[in-house]
This record gives structure tokens, sequence and C-alpha cells, in this order.
């Protein structure tokens, strides 16, 4: 019975979460739009379970009220929502859970209870949107049970490794975000998306300084100025080791290719936007 349980606790801790951008603002978004009187927010998360890695991409908020002896949620209506998103994309399943707050509270356990009964195993994440530590804090658990043989059960929530992954257009989202942050109180709030060819010009020239970097710190390093860091001395190894071995005349004709097509590819598309406004014109003049 002990080794049972023990592998049971070793195999419910071996999940790794990966969450998506787009669900932190969705569930930001919730706790923003909740009732006056209501202090937590809580939901569920969708998305795909493969080998131990649970992967959210996509979330919604469940209405719900919690008293002091008991918790009141339309079931009804998450499964509703659930079902809807089905129909949109049949891949994302219900994983789990989330609720707003630093800490996991006595009607987890009530909560909990139903989600396993929707999927195995399922995944908690609590978002800190108090900020308690000046930050939006956020963890996953997964829920242990806890008992002897023919006596009281119990369960045990046991935080798991979380980490934040994106999608390139999420990538894209959030540096537009980040500008919006960056921008003074004089300006408005607000960032149109560039040209590509304007975000090479961008991404070349924050390569170009953080490489200037990269150099200082291993000038620095190698004349005894900083005290050398295992962790980036293997992460400046992985990355000189990621990039393919060519010389400067197969670097730059692999570049202008690349800009070559990327020039051509928004030239077609200024022609099509034209095209498109053009018939839009000749319409009108048809029509009156």
């Amino acid at each position: 019975m002990r080794m049972t349980f023990y592998f049971f606790i070793k195999m419910a801790l071996n999940v790794q979460v990966k969450v998506h951008p787009v669900v932190l603002f969705q569930i930001v978004d919730a706790y923003e739009r909740r009732n006056a009187d209501s202090h937590r927010v809580i939901g569920t998360l969708l998305g795909t379970s493969d080998k131990g890695v649970i992967e959210v991409t996509n979330c919604f908020c469940v209405p719900h009220k919690e008293y002091a002896d008991q918790v009141e949620a339309e079931l009804s209506y998450a499964m509703d929502v659930y079902d809807l998103n089905r129909r949109v994309n049949s891949t994302e399943t219900i994983v789990g859970w989330w609720a707003t707050g630093h800490e996991v509270t006595n009607h987890s356990a009530v909560i909990h209870e139903y989600y396993s009964r929707e999927c195995n195993n399922p995944v908690h994440i609590t978002i800190d949107t108090s900020l308690q530590n000046g930050r939006m804090g956020l963890k996953a658990y997964v829920c242990v049970p806890l008992g002897v043989p023919n006596g009281k059960q119990g369960c045990m929530f046991t935080s798991i490794p979380i980490d934040v992954v994106c999608y390139d257009p999420e990538v894209f989202g959030l540096q537009l975000c980040q500008k919006t942050m960056l921008a003074g109180s004089t300006r408005p709030r607000n960032v149109n998306p560039m040209l590509d060819i304007n975000q090479v010009s961008e991404a070349g020239s924050k390569m170009s300084v953080m490489l200037d970097q990269v150099l200082q710190y291993v000038e620095d390093v190698l004349a005894n100025k900083t005290v050398p860091n295992n962790a980036v001395g293997r992460s400046l190894l992985d990355l000189v080791n990621s990039v393919p071995h060519m010389s400067n005349e197969q670097f730059s004709e692999m570049f202008n290719s690349n800009v070559k097509d990327l020039l051509m590819v928004i030239t077609l598309s200024q022609l099509i936007k034209t095209q498109l406004q053009l018939n839009e014109k000749l319409t009108l003049l048809t029509n009156i």
C-alpha cells in the first residue's frame, strides 16, 4: 500500500504546466469585469495534455458564489460554454481550473472535486491579481490524495512547475503591449503594427545591442572584472552551437534572399489592396 501510494504521488507530481499569455489576459479581464461583491473569480482551463506536459491555450470564466460553508457555481453554464468551444476547436479539452488570488482556499477542494470528474488529474492555477509582492504571481498545483486504509480520506494541493510559453503571433502581440507601457503620459497609449521591413530593421537593432552586451560580459569575465556564472556560460555555449556554420558570403546571400522574398510579399499585398480599393470604387460608380 505504501509503495502504491508513493508511486501515485510521484506520478502526480511529474507534471509540467505551460500556459499561453492569452490565458493570462483572459483571466485578468474576467477579474476586472467581476461583480462588485466578488472577491475571487474562477474558471475552466482548456488545452492539451501529452506525456505529463499540460499546455493551457484557452480558458473561460464560470460564475460562482462562495459562502462560509458552501460554494455555488453555474455548472450548466460552464458545460454550455465548453460545448460551444468544442465546436470551434475540437482539440481543446478541459485540463483543470483557475482562480484569482495568491493562495489555495478552503473552497478549492470542493471545486477541484468537480473538475476531477471532468478530466483526469486536473491542474489548478492561481493568479495573484492583488499583486501581493508587487507582481502578478503565477502558481500551479495538483491535488494529491491523503489518508489511511479504511480510514478518513483527504487531499493536499502540491505545487508543480509552470512556465509561460508563446507562439510567434503572441510574441508580436506582447511586444506591441510592451510599447504601450513605455509610451509617455503625453502620448496616446496605442501603438499600430509596423510594416514587415520595419520589424526586420528593429529586430536587427535589438540584436546588435544584445550582442554588444554579451561581448561586454565576456570581456569583463576574461579581465576578472565580473564573477563568471556557469548558467550564463552554458546558455552562451548552446547559443553558439545552435548557429549554423557558414561564411560571411553565405550569410549575406541568405539574408539578401530572404529580404527579397519579404519585399516581394509586401509588393504583392499592396497590389492586392489597391485592386480591392479600385474594385470597390468601380462598384459604387456602376451602382449610381
